[in-house]
């Protein structure tokens, strides 16, 4: 799931959105001029798969309560309600009903005060399960609770319906206790080891007494060895037994033998080691792989029966956009091990990685142990390609789930993925696997849209490709397709040299100079930005790489350069108050000249110099020639330069009148559903703290006037009364695109108010060291003066900071109270909200907003 405190950028959502997908998706034949139909997306964290053996419905069971089902893998549609309570679609009366898990960790305690942190569920169906009734079979929740990085604990619910509600059994495994008095910053539980189950165990004979190795020398507990009790995952062997593995950073990932019939763990009682020399514990079980503190969780193991493997995904990194968050693979003939990457490494990392007690991010020394399936990577859209936007891509993919579907005679690997340019927003992605000639799964570049693989010729490879190395760095780097060409004497030239082959009706064998040879497939799949079936390869090299290659269809020079005029002609903004790209190359190296009428308006490098206060706007106009060999072509458009304005009062909303904006500048603000961009919600009106306040309901949110806020210069003041505390959850949002924002945020995942920003790769946290109370109005106000900031509470400055990013630099950008695109909505009241355009207010005039607010 995650390394609380270490790695900081969660935003948990649920976010549904059309894209586009060819209506041939779901078998029938697959043509490049496939009619497109809508595609629904969902938001689930660390998605946990199954195939309900009763319907055949997929699910997704994912972190924050949030899940979605599906009938074809393919649209999905949520059917959870996160963490409302009671009434909780999935645990029903939540706190009542996780109260002993709770009572350890993840209920209004440390890093998760005032909310909840319930997290990375795995859910299977147990046929031996016997219920109270004297029934069999169930479907079991293995949930997480978690306080801090290390102390957390794992539960059991189960139901006999997969929608749940589902009745809490017991807590089965607890991490991060001391062998002595002790509590977490903002937290009242004794983290002693007899406040966990441990006691019981030892009085009733499961485990030989308490291994003082559990502990440092000063009593803490000993997280260089031993696990944070999270991300449990139920892995079914070939003889029908049940094991749990589980484990995040910290000691590593390990492994438990069930009970069929209860779901309990076989604590192992004694210590031991294996015949390979793994750590055997008398609590956690035998180790399987990671430790040391490096970046390693969410693991995932299946059986599967046609190789006779036991393979293991686990992901490294860290899983905020920029964390570098990646699957790795390795694979066992035996539940608990060894597992092995495909050069022989074992998954359990060596003693020399020992640099003490503690989680190390950044350190990246275990990047060559595990095969990584996937990581950063964009399909570049070049200016003048089929489509729109820059292409198709992942941030941080994965805590990824695996699926091996029997009926339909195929594989999936399931995991969330980040996009780039796009924030925190994440969605989960469903890729087909396919084996290579080693019999190590490998996953197709696209993801799924009904694609079944089937023999292809020589003419359907050759030709241009878009190509993806995905190494085996730690990175959060992107990494963007390059272009190749397999060409018809089965040589490979471009970004790569070597050689191609295909053999065996669909496989793959692409072998390149000083590199190596990769083995998988090809096959034809949906690219959804040029909305066609293309033909790609997947393969692996026995280092554990991963290449893929989508194919291009070739077009001439002239066309191209009409390609790239029509797109600029389209794309270019037609009024502008700040510097903006005019793009120098287009698709396949095509040159574009630009010449600007007033260069001292906009340059020809798109620098925008905004005629002074008081004066007229001015109109540029920038021709563009468009060069590829022999073809050219010209066009020329005009763009408006909005002259600089005096700053004032952008909009007032008392909520005294409903939604309208008091000064009169701009609209009435619009009420949301649970997302910015979502409809459906409900807002209402309570006493406030001047007159009457907007009610949130936890589920809404409202959308402001376009435009509050544009330049450099601004103040946002605003009363809220929370009823709870949660996350992330913003309270005021602006956001130039999904990349480029700021949020006003009562609290963060470690616990102190603060304003948030994201500008392309820029992370800002306007840190302050409060977090803003449950139940009680607070002032807030957030000024910016070009790059210096200054966020105050209840009058008070509590961060004053410079290098504060540029992030509105147009006349459009959205702005919301209350929600955003990703995390958990706003619940409880606001009032009072003022926004100034081009005006950073004095520390007495925002001293003045707080002390005389009905002024």
């Amino acid at each position: 799931m995650k390394t609380k405190g270490y790695v900081k950028r969660f935003l948990s959502a649920f976010l549904v959105m059309p894209l586009l997908i060819p209506g041939s998706a779901l078998g029938s034949e697959q043509t490049s001029n496939a009619e497109p139909i809508e595609f629904r997306n969902a938001s689930v964290h660390d998605p946990s798969i199954i195939k309900d053996p009763k319907t055949g419905t997929y699910y997704v069971f994912g972190s924050h309560i949030d899940g979605a089902k599906s009938t074809d893998l393919v649209n999905w549609d949520k059917f959870t309600n996160g963490y409302t309570t009671p009434n909780n679609k999935i645990y029903g009366d939540l706190s009542a009903n996780l109260a002993e898990s709770f009572e350890w960790a993840g209920e209004n305690d440390a890093d998760s005060k005032g909310g909840y942190a319930v997290w990375a569920p795995d859910i299977f169906w147990n046929k031996h399960y016997v219920n109270e009734d004297g029934t069999k079979g169930a479907y079991m929740i293995y949930y997480s609770v978690s306080s801090t990085y290390i102390r957390s604990a794992i539960g059991i619910a189960v139901s006999k319906n997969i929608e749940g509600p589902f009745k809490y059994i017991d807590t089965i495994m607890y991490s991060g206790f001391t062998d002595k008095e002790a509590y977490d910053r903002n937290s009242e539980v004794n983290k002693h080891w007899e406040n966990t189950n441990i006691e019981d165990l030892v009085e009733d004979g499961s485990i030989d007494g308490v291994n003082p190795n559990w502990f440092t020398e000063s009593g803490e507990y000993n997280n260089k060895l031993y696990t944070n009790a999270i991300d449990a995952n139920i892995l079914q062997s070939e003889n029908n037994k049940l094991y749990m593995t589980y484990g995040s950073w910290s000691g590593g990932t390990f492994i438990l033998e069930l009970d069929k019939k209860t779901g309990l763990p076989k604590y192992p009682g004694k210590d031991g080691k294996t015949k390979d020399g793994r750590m055997v514990d008398r609590y956690f079980g035998t180790k399987i792989a990671s430790g040391y503190g490096r970046s390693a969780e969410g693991t995932y193991g299946v059986y599967d029966k046609q190789t006779d493997y036991y393979y293991l995904y686990i992901t490294y990194g860290g899983l905020a956009s920029d964390g570098g968050y990646q699957m790795r693979q390795f694979r066992s003939k035996n539940p608990a091990g060894p597992y092995v990457d495909a050069k022989g490494n074992p998954a359990v990392f060596p003693e020399s990685f020992d640099i003490g007690v503690g989680n190390f991010p950044g350190n990246d020394d275990h990047k060559d142990i595990g095969n990584k399936m996937m990581g950063n990577f964009l399909f570049k859209r070049d200016l003048g390609e089929p489509g729109t936007g820059n292409g198709i891509g992942y941030l941080s993919p994965g805590h990824n789930s695996y699926l091996i579907d029997q009926e339909l005679g195929k594989e999936f690997i399931v995991t969330h993925a980040r996009f780039p340019e796009q924030g925190e927003m994440h969605e989960v992605r469903v890729h087909q696997t396919f084996k290579n000639k080693d019999e190590w799964p490998v996953p197709t570049p696209y993801r799924y849209a009904g694609e079944t693989i089937k023999k292809v010729s020589e003419a359907d490879v050759i030709g241009d490709y878009k190509y993806i190395n995905h190494g085996k760095e730690i990175t959060g780097e992107l990494t963007e397709s390059t272009w190749i060409t397999f060409n018809k004497d089965h040589t490979i030239s471009g970004a790569i040299t070597g050689t191609w082959e295909l053999y065996g009706n669909y496989r793959a064998k692409v072998t390149i100079d000083n590199e190596g040879t990769y083995d998988g497939v090809f096959i034809r799949q949906y690219d959804s930005v040029s909305q066609s079936w293309v033909m790609t390869f997947s393969a692996m090299s026995d280092e554990g790489i991963v290449v893929w290659g989508s194919h291009v269809e070739a077009s001439s020079d002239q066309e191209l350069v009409k390609a790239v005029k029509q797109e600029l002609s389209t794309s270019l903004p037609s009024t502008v108050i700040s510097s903006f790209t005019l793009p120098k190359v287009a698709a396949r190296g095509a040159e574009i000249i630009w010449e600007s009428s007033s260069p001292e308006i906009i340059s020809t490098e798109g620098v925008v110099t905004r005629p002074g206060f008081g004066s007229e706007d001015a109109v540029v106009d920038l021709t563009a020639t468009i060069k590829m060999g022999d073809a050219i072509e010209t066009f020329t458009i005009s763009v408006t330069v909005i002259a600089k304005a005096e700053g004032s009062l952008s909009a007032f909303y008392d909520f005294n009148d409903g939604l309208k904006d008091r000064s009169g500048n701009k609209g009435e603000a619009a009420v949301t559903g649970d997302r910015l961009n979502n409809t459906g919600g409900q807002i209402t009106f309570a006493e406030g703290r001047v007159g009457q306040a907007a009610k949130f309901n936890g589920s809404s949110g409202l959308r402001l006037a376009e435009g509050l806020i544009t330049g450099d210069t601004y103040t946002v003041s605003l009363w809220v009364k929370p009823d709870q505390i949660t996350e992330f959850t913003t309270a005021f949002f602006g956001a130039e695109t999904p990349n480029n924002w700021i949020s006003i945020v009562p609290k963060t995942s470690w616990g102190n108010t603060m304003v948030w920003s994201h500008n392309g790769d820029t992370w800002y946290d306007a840190v302050t060291d409060k977090t803003i109370p449950a139940g009680e109005w607070t002032h807030l106000a957030f000024t910016v003066n070009e790059r210096n900031a200054v966020l105050y509470i209840n009058g008070e400055a509590k961060y004053t900071g410079g290098g504060f990013p540029h992030v509105f630099t147009s006349l459009d950008a959205v702005f919301g109270l209350g929600v955003n695109y990703w995390d958990t909505p706003f619940k409880g009241l606001m009032d009072e909200v003022r926004v100034y355009d081009g005006v950073a207010l004095p520390a007495e005039e925002v001293q003045s907003l707080y002390e005389n607010p009905n002024e």
